[in-house]
């Protein structure tokens, strides 16, 4: 925790977007075990994620772990806490099982709002349709949800860190903004 916010480190080798790392998937475990409150890994192939990789990483690690993906379906839920998840990102949705163990991320503010707000929520800057910005800001998000609020993406530093946010969601920077930490 760093002044009072989470930090969630992403273990993410790729993205659909283009974007692919130069350091491996153990490289990466190993930066993100050493500074993240809770590690998020990947379950989604098109982030050269899996549930395998869940497994893994729950043997190497005793800190909470977060199931990232989609989770389109509440069964995609269920096999990431029985393979050793703590947490589960969903997106675009609200699900019907284990919402105290999901972080929910809408896509747009009005789906924020439909959100109850003792749940916890993440902001994503990116457009995971397009991988372009949001046109909607963080800032924005927070004023809308009073409740716990995650900052997710575009984050290279500690000083990308907005205002009101929870936590932060580390991955395609996660070695620069280690370093800005210090």
């Amino acid at each position: 925790m760093m002044e009072g916010i989470q930090i969630i480190t992403e273990v993410k080798t790729a993205s659909p977007f283009g974007w692919k790392s130069q350091d491996s998937w153990e490289e990466l475990f190993a930066i993100a075990n050493g500074v993240g409150d809770i590690l998020s890994i990947h379950t989604d192939p098109r982030w050269e994620g899996s549930f395998d990789l869940l497994q893994k990483a729950r043997s190497m690690t005793t800190k909470p772990i977060l199931a990232k993906g989609i989770h389109l379906h509440d069964s995609d839920i269920e096999k990431a806490v029985a393979m050793g998840a703590d947490f589960v990102l969903v997106v675009g949705r609200i699900p019907e099982v284990h919402l105290d163990k999901c972080l929910l991320e809408p896509n747009t503010l009005a789906e924020l709002k439909s959100i109850p707000t003792d749940s916890k929520v993440v902001w994503n800057s990116r457009d995971l349709k397009t991988g372009g910005l949001k046109g909607d800001t963080f800032k924005e998000a927070r004023e809308i949800f009073p409740g716990w609020l995650c900052q997710s993406s575009n984050i290279h530093t500690v000083k990308d860190i907005e205002p009101g946010a929870n936590a932060v969601f580390v991955g395609t920077n996660l070695k620069e903004f280690t370093e800005s930490m210090k």
